[in-house]
Formats: C-alpha cells, sequence, structure tokens
C-alpha cells in the first residue's frame, strides 16, 4: 500500500515534510482516480484569500509532489500525479489506498451481514477497521473540502464499528465486548447506538443493574448536554432488561444460527447445551464478577441481536429453566470452595442453604452463580434473584416472592397474570411451584435475616445459596462462608487472564499490581480491563498507577465499573456513627491496630470502642484477627482500598482540623506506651519523658507495654513510626519530638538503623520549627550514637558536641554530660583510650553532681572498658562493679547484666580477642561497632 488517509497522511516511499503540498496530496487521494479543479486546490490550501501568486506556487507544490512520487522507483515506472483539465489527477491501483480496500471491505461486510453470515461480516468488517491508523486525514490542515471529507470518513467508520460489533455479539462474543464497549461510549457519550449494544452486552453478560446504570448515565448526558430524552429503542431495551426479557438473553443455540448462511436454522437451547448444570460442562472459573442479575436461558423467545430486541422476535422454543447469568469463562480458583458446597447443595436429607458473605468486590455472586453451574442436579430449574431493586433499594419479602414467582411460573405456564398482594397467598403460590421439585435458588445481595426468612419457609424443598455482605448468622440451619480476597498466586492468574497475553510479559508488575489491588477480584479485573482495552499501555505503567493510595480508588474505575463505588455502597448502609468511625479508623497505623489505638481515635471508652469496631467488622468494612503471634488481643486493620477509602472520606466529611484531633490523641496514647515500654527497657534514657503531658492516659500494671516491653515495641515499632510521621504532618511539633526520644531505645537496642534515622530526623526539623532547644539536644545526642554505630565518626562526635552545647543552653547538665560519654565511646573505637578515659572521668563526675544513676553507670562503664584496654583488669573489674550496683539502682536489668558478663569474661584467656562488648549487645570488632540482635523480654 503507498498511501494513508485513514490517520495520518502519508505515502510511500517518502512524506513530504512541507505542510502544504501535503494538502494538495490529501486532497487528491480523497478524490483518487478524480479529476480536482486547481480552483478547488487553491480553496483548499488558502481559502477565499489565495495569494496573487496561487497557481504559480501550486504548480511548485504539483512538481514537488511528482518528485517524490518517484524517489526510489524504478525508471519504467509511470508518474500517478497528471495534468488533466481542469485541474489534476492522481491514479491510484485497489491496493494502494486504504481508503480504497476499507471500501470495498466495508461494503463486503454489510453484504454479509445482511445475509445473516455474521462470522465472515465481524472477520470482513474488522479487517476494515485494522487499516485505520488515526483520525481521518489527520497531520494536515484542513481547509473545507478536506473537513467535510474527514467527518464523513469519522462517521462512516463509527457505523462500521458498531456494525462489527453487532455482528459479534449476534455470535455470543458479548463477554469480550464489554471492555471495548465501555471505552467507547466514554469516548462518544452521546452516542446511543453504542450505549445500546453495551446494554446488552452487559445484561447478556449477567449484570442486568450494570446495564441499567448505564441507560441512566447517557440519559443524563443528553439530558444535560442537549436537553433530550434518549430515543425509543434506548428505553425500549431499558424496559426488556428491567422485565429480565429472556429472549434479550443469549443462548447458546445461536451461535448455529449465526453461522454460516446454510447452517442458519435454529435449534432448541437443551439440544444445544444437553442436562443444565451438567458438572464439568463449564471451564472452572473466576473470582470477580459484579453481576448479580438473572439472565433467563431457555424460557423463552431468542432474539438474534440488539436490533431483534426492538421487535419481539418469538419464533425460538422454551427449553429448559435456567433462569442464571451465564458462568464467566475466566473465573479463576475458589477450588476448594466450590467443591465443599457443591456436597452440600447436594447432601440428602440435610440442610441446603449456604450463606456467602464478603467484603463488596470480593467475588460473591461470581462463586454462587458458578456454584448454581457446576452443581449436578436441579431437573426443576435454577434460579437467581437479586434482592435489590435498580436503584439498590432492598426488596421487601412480598417484592421478592412475586419475583421469584414470575420466574418459576410465568403467566401462561400455570402463574398469576399478577401476583397477589397478600403475603399468605403469595407464600401458598411460591410453596406450590417448589414443592416435592429439584429447584436451586441463588438469592443475591441479600440485607437481612427477615428478608430471605419467608422466602425459604415457602420454598422449603429447594436449595437456596444466599449471597450479602453481611453474613446472615442468624439462619437457622444454614452453611455459612465468609468470604476473602484471593491468594497471591490466584490473583496474579486472573489479572492474566483478563488482562490479556501482554500483561504477562511483565510478571514483577503483575504481582505488584495484585498486592496494590489487596487481591480484590472487582479491582483486579477493573485494573486489566483498563490495561486491556490501552493497549499503549505496560504493565508497570498501571501498577505506577495505583502505588499512590490518594489516587488509587481513582484509577481503578472502567466505564459504569467503579471499584470506589462499589466500596461507597457498604459504607452508606451502615449508621452514620459506623461511617464516623469507619473514616476516622483511617489513621490507625498499618498494617493494623489494636483496640487501644482504635478507643484513642474515637475518643470512647474501650467498651463502646470494641462494640463499634465489630460492627464495622460484620458490615466487612474492617477486618480482625489475632496479633502476630497467633495469641492476644484481637486487632484491627483496612483492605487496602478500603483504607484508602477511608482516607477520601475523612478528607471529604471531617476535614484536616477533625483529622489533626483525632491525630494528636493517637499520638498522646502511643507516647504514653513507648514511655512505659522504654522504662522498663532503657529505664532513665530518655531525657523528654517528663516533658509533654498525657493525662488521661495512665496504664495498668498489666498492660503489655509494662509487661513485656520488648515485645510490645516489636509488634507496634512500625505503627509507631507511621503516627510520628503524621504527627509532623499535622505540625504537632512537641508529640512528635517526644515519640520519637521515646523510640531511641528500642531502636538502638534492636539495631534498627533505618527506622532510628527517619524518626529522629523528622523529630529534630520538628524540635527547630518550634524552638524546642532541649528536644533538639536529646534527639541530636541520639543520632550521635547512631552516627557511630554507623561507623562515621566525625558526625558522631559533631552531633555529640552541638548536643552539649544545646543541653548547656537549655540548663540540662545530665544531657551534657551524657554527651561527654558518647564522644568518647567514638574516642575509644578509635583506639584513642587516654583522650576517651578522660572525657568518661568528666562524665562520672557531672553525672554524681547531677544525681544522674544511669550516666554514672554507662561512665563507670566507659572507664571499665578503657582500663580493659590498658591491660588494668583490676580496675577494669572494680570499674564494673560500680556500674552494675548503678544499674540495679536503676532498674537496667541489661545494663546490669552486661557488666557482670563483661566482668565474668575478664578471666577468660581470649575473652579480648574475641572484640570488644562496649555497649550491652554492641561489639567493637576490628574497630567496627556491632550490635547483636536483642533478646527477648
Amino acid at each position: 500500500m503507498r498511501f494513508q488517509v485513514l490517520g495520518p497522511v502519508r505515502m510511500a516511499p517518502r512524506t513530504p515534510t512541507a505542510a502544504k503540498p501535503r494538502v494538495v496530496l490529501a486532497t487528491l487521494l480523497a478524490q483518487s482516480n478524480t479529476v480536482v479543479s486547481t480552483h478547488s486546490l487553491i480553496d483548499e490550501l488558502w481559502g477565499t484569500e489565495p495569494p496573487r501568486t496561487a497557481g504559480t506556487t501550486l504548480q511548485v507544490y504539483v512538481s514537488q509532489l511528482r518528485k517524490a512520487l518517484l524517489d526510489g522507483a524504478g525508471g519504467d515506472r509511470a508518474q500517478p500525479l497528471v495534468t488533466q483539465p481542469p485541474g489534476y489527477l492522481i491514479r491510484v491501483g485497489p491496493d494502494e489506498l486504504d481508503l480504497t480496500l476499507f471500501e470495498s471491505l466495508r461494503t463486503s461486510g454489510r453484504a454479509a451481514f445482511e445475509e445473516r453470515d455474521y462470522a465472515t461480516a465481524s472477520r470482513l468488517l474488522g479487517r476494515s477497521l485494522a487499516l485505520w491508523t488515526g483520525p481521518a486525514l489527520s497531520g494536515v490542515p484542513h481547509g473545507p473540502a478536506l473537513q467535510s471529507t474527514a467527518i464523513r470518513l469519522d462517521e462512516l467508520r463509527s457505523e462500521v464499528l458498531e456494525q462489527r460489533i453487532d455482528a459479534d455479539l449476534r455470535l455470543g462474543r458479548h463477554h469480550e465486548l464489554i471492555g471495548e464497549l465501555m471505552a467507547l461510549a466514554h469516548e462518544f457519550p452521546m452516542r446511543e447506538t453504542l450505549h445500546g449494544l453495551l446494554m446488552v452486552a452487559l445484561y447478556r453478560s449477567g449484570r442486568q443493574s450494570d446495564a441499567v446504570r448505564a441507560y441512566h448515565r447517557v440519559r443524563r448526558t443528553l439530558v444535560d448536554e442537549l436537553g433530550v430524552e434518549p430515543d425509543t429503542s434506548l428505553k425500549r431495551i431499558l424496559d426488556r432488561v428491567l422485565a429480565s426479557d429472556p429472549s434479550l438473553a443469549w443462548h447458546q443455540g445461536r451461535a448455529a444460527a449465526a453461522g454460516s448462511a446454510p447452517e442458519r436454522e435454529r435449534r432448541p437451547v437443551a439440544a444445544v447445551t444437553g442436562r443444565v448444570g451438567a458438572a464439568g460442562s463449564r471451564s472452572s472459573g473466576s473470582s470477580g464478577g459484579t453481576g448479580r442479575p438473572p439472565v433467563p436461558v431457555g424460557s423463552g423467545p431468542v432474539p438474534d441481536s440488539p436490533a431483534d430486541a426492538f421487535t419481539g422476535r418469538t419464533d425460538a422454543p422454551a427449553g429448559p429453566l435456567l433462569w442464571l447469568p451465564p458462568a464467566l469463562s475466566d473465573f479463576t480458583g475458589r477450588e476448594s470452595e466450590l467443591t465443599h458446597y457443591t456436597q452440600v447443595l447436594t447432601e440428602p436429607g440435610g440442610p441446603r442453604v449456604v450463606s456467602v458473605s464478603g467484603r463488596p468486590g470480593v467475588g460473591k455472586t461470581a462463586l454462587a452463580v458458578e456454584l448454581a453451574h457446576r452443581v449436578e442436579g436441579f431437573p426443576g430449574g435454577r434460579v437467581l434473584l437479586s434482592m435489590r431493586d435498580p436503584a439498590g433499594r432492598a426488596l421487601t419479602p412480598q417484592a421478592a416472592a412475586a419475583a421469584l414467582l414470575r420466574r418459576l411460573l410465568p403467566p401462561g405456564a400455570g402463574g398469576p397474570d399478577t401476583p397477589p398482594k397478600d403475603a399468605g397467598e403469595l407464600a401458598d403460590l411460591l410453596h406450590h411451584a417448589t414443592r416435592g421439585r429439584e429447584v436451586l435458588l441463588v438469592l443475591d445481595d441479600a440485607v437481612s435475616e427477615a428478608q430471605v426468612r419467608p422466602l425459604l419457609a415457602a420454598a422449603a424443598d429447594a436449595a437456596v445459596v444466599l449471597t450479602g455482605r453481611r453474613p446472615l448468622a442468624a439462619l437457622e440451619h444454614a452453611r455459612h462462608l465468609v468470604l476473602d480476597v484471593l491468594g497471591q498466586q490466584e490473583a496474579e492468574a486472573l489479572l492474566l487472564a483478563t488482562g490479556g497475553p501482554r500483561m504477562a510479559q511483565d510478571p514483577a508488575a503483575v504481582a505488584e499490581i495484585a498486592r496494590l489491588c489487596g487481591r480484590l477480584p472487582l479491582a483486579l479485573r477493573v485494573a486489566a480491563g483498563s490495561f486491556a482495552v490501552r493497549p499503549h499501555w505496560a504493565a508497570a505503567g498501571l501498577a505506577r498507577r495505583l502505588r499512590d493510595e490518594r489516587t488509587r480508588l481513582a484509577a481503578l474505575s472502567l466505564g459504569d465499573l467503579d471499584v470506589r463505588g462499589g466500596l461507597l455502597a457498604a459504607y452508606h448502609e451502615v449508621s452514620e456513627a459506623e461511617r464516623h468511625a469507619f473514616r476516622t479508623l483511617g489513621l490507625a497505623p498499618l498494617p493494623d491496630f489494636p483496640l487501644w489505638a482504635a478507643q484513642s481515635l474515637l475518643g470512647m471508652s474501650a467498651e463502646a470502642t470494641e462494640e463499634r469496631l465489630e460492627a464495622l467488622v460484620r458490615a466487612h468494612l474492617l477486618q480482625a484477627g489475632p496479633a502476630a503471634q497467633g495469641s492476644g488481643p484481637v486487632r484491627y486493620g483496612y483492605h487496602t482500598l478500603l483504607r484508602a477509602l477511608a482516607r477520601d472520606m475523612l478528607d471529604e466529611v471531617d476535614g484536616a482540623e477533625a483529622a489533626a484531633e483525632a491525630t494528636a490523641r493517637l499520638g498522646r496514647a502511643c507516647l504514653v506506651r513507648a514511655r512505659a515500654a522504654d522504662a522498663r527497657l532503657t529505664p532513665g534514657r530518655d531525657r523528654l519523658a517528663g516533658v509533654l503531658e498525657t493525662g488521661g492516659w495512665d496504664l495498668t500494671a498489666d498492660d503489655p507495654a509494662v509487661v513485656a516491653p520488648l515485645r510490645w515495641f516489636q509488634a507496634e515499632a512500625a505503627g509507631l513510626l507511621e503516627v510520628l510521621r503524621r504527627l509532623h504532618a499535622c505540625q504537632l511539633w512537641e508529640p512528635a519530638c517526644a515519640l520519637a526520644s521515646a523510640l531511641g531505645g528500642y531502636f538502638e537496642v534492636c539495631a534498627l538503623w533505618d527506622d532510628w534515622q527517619a524518626g529522629h530526623e523528622l523529630a529534630v526539623d520538628a524540635a527547630r520549627r518550634s524552638g524546642n532547644v532541649l528536644a533538639e539536644a536529646a534527639l541530636l545526642r541520639s543520632l550521635g550514637d547512631l552516627a557511630w554505630q554507623r561507623r562515621d565518626n566525625a558526625r558522631a562526635v559533631d552531633c555529640h558536641r552541638h548536643a552539649a552545647r544545646l543541653f548547656a543552653l537549655a540548663d540540662d547538665g545530665i544531657g551534657a554530660a551524657r554527651c561527654l560519654t558518647g564522644e568518647a565511646d567514638v574516642l575509644l573505637g578509635q583506639g584513642e583510650p587516654v583522650r576517651a578515659g578522660a572525657l568518661y572521668g568528666r562524665a562520672r563526675e557531672r553525672a554524681g553532681a547531677e544525681g544522674d544513676a544511669r550516666g554514672c553507670a554507662e561512665a563507670q562503664r566507659g572507664l571499665a572498658l578503657v582500663a580493659l584496654v590498658q591491660g588494668r583488669l583490676a580496675d577494669s573489674r572494680a570499674a564494673l562493679a560500680d556500674c552494675a550496683r548503678a544499674a540495679r539502682a536503676l532498674g537496667d536489668l541489661r545494663l546490669q547484666d552486661y557488666a557482670q558478663r563483661s566482668a565474668a569474661r575478664l578471666g577468660e584467656p581470649a575473652g579480648a580477642a574475641a572484640g570488644l562488648e562496649m555497649r550491652p549487645g554492641v561489639w567493637l570488632l576490628n574497630d567496627v561497632p556491632v550490635t547483636a540482635s536483642a533478646a527477648a523480654d
């Protein structure tokens, strides 16, 4: 192909770079093999005010084009651009211009469609669309002729696209079309035919409620933008969707009718499907999917397509009662659940009610539908009924019974034309319709036990699968399944199945996308669908879009599939008090949090807080589990997407001031516990321990922070560091400084250098912003110890000396004396025991004068090390004994054990060669301080 106009205008072997010659080329190609007058070309180039040299300049452009057309061609190649009065003509062969080929394929495709050869029509029309590389005649300035031609060609492309989609729908490809149609509906928000096709594809894919939402979306656009209502054909589709019209559904029997022309006679559905619901008759499949509408199969007439949906054709025979959405072809995982509950539903004489609950988007409906398709038996039929109306309101028990009765006994098949309004009569009719009849009912999205109890009583002989966000725990004789998110491997498999082969090119990105979606099936499907309809995206790019928690939910939206909207539905179903708790608890630390943290955020009693938390757990807005060690108090947490929603709603409803107040309460609760644990782990170390009051948060003697401080820190440290960051972000400077100082001992004991550095640098910034000299001094001294352990001796000395000056300004002699001990440790590690000994001595004198037991113990520790290095073992032993006595008085068991352990090691011949333990658990090996792992409490 030499010429292209279905997209950017191009020609082979090279396209002119100047704009005006390309305008001449485009105008001639748009009317190929036809003479284009000189006046028309001048109008296209210059409009109504051409220059006086227009004719001559046009000849120059034509000459340039002729030269470009023959570049690289053989000597006997004929010139395609010729002069022919009153203008010029370009000769183009049948296969040389994409527009000519498009017209040919389009004509053949339309003819095949009219002959009902939909497979051929889809193939030919698809080939014609594949010729397009962008908007028609793009890349060149448009005059009047090119503008009208471009509009005509783009409209023709849209018509071909709609006809190809119609052909695919007739071939039963509704599942594959949804993503494409959603993108097109977004691109052309007022093109009603596309929205009608989307509604039918959604309905046939078992997503009746989504089809209704698609209608209301286009209606809103038309009314807001143009002030008009949708046309009657779109309204007719809506009516048939709302009525669950069986003739609008897809039937496997239609596959033969949609084939080649000689095979177009339709057959009964049963002839194609065989026994309904036979085990193994469907591919194992998916968790996910949001559809929950009943799509009847074999219970009524079978139209071929959306076009037939307007006419109400009724020439198909009825088949077995199967009022279910089709099983998802890419259903992934859940095999153990399916196997177990298949046995439950077919268990002779046992209770046959299965209640499936879980958070929005976890795949409850998809699992129920897959289960209903897989289970054997039930010759009386399988019926799905949504327990909510199209607006999302819960059906009353009477309305649900009437709808179920219409499915089981439609008018003309033994059912009443109008179901009775009396609840007793309805129950009797429903009992009559199910008595002695092996029927499987799927009651989807049930809201309460009271809603379903009358149905279960009336249809006592039926097997029932219930789905709902809340577990219907009070139902008698029901088996309960609380559905959780997919495993990591299953989540990745669902992404690959839904996202297409491009997704498999980057396994690391696929794993990250699964984690960022929280392995929630709905989120995985939306993410994969967004990727599939955007061929210019890479999987790594999708992962990058999802990393920011603040924008993640916005990124998980595709057409009318909106993860945020699904999660909001569960949020709006709880009380305002529970919604407030859900929002506020979004400030709690990750990955989970204990009761006391929730209590501080909500400002409530422990009993009231626990009641609120358990209500959110029942609504699947929070999750609960034991401590990481497998025992201890329950901890609570969010699914990652629900936490993002909680933070969004907190900003939207409560605002920054309320968030800051809750953060301040949480910071005080964290601080009082961190101080209590630090006072047991490294008593007397924290110079800011008495600076900030934490009234109202006194701890009991059996609090875990008091009883087992090291284990408490290990469980809470990550969350405490996150709270510190949040205190800094809220400009709560004093609590930020105090919390960082309280964490310093644990970070040192466990050698958590990165956390130590990050937390203290934030806190130093907070101290400087607030002008808190004492806090800055205490934090810099701790950073000096960190720098020494990281072998940054120069920075360590600078930090200790700077901290000493600040302590002096704050009139804190204890802190200044401790800075001398820290600097002496650096000198001793550098092989200068004499200078180190002098500093240790000065530190001991000042600590004794100030009555600082910890300072004395640390200074005696240093003097013992100096004596050991200088070979004065007796002096070293005496100093260690003094250190042990001071540590015992202080209550620091770690430091006491260190002194006793070091004294015992003095008698070992090779003790010094093994290295020097300078502090508890910190060894100097080859002049490098090395911190050992912390011992248990």
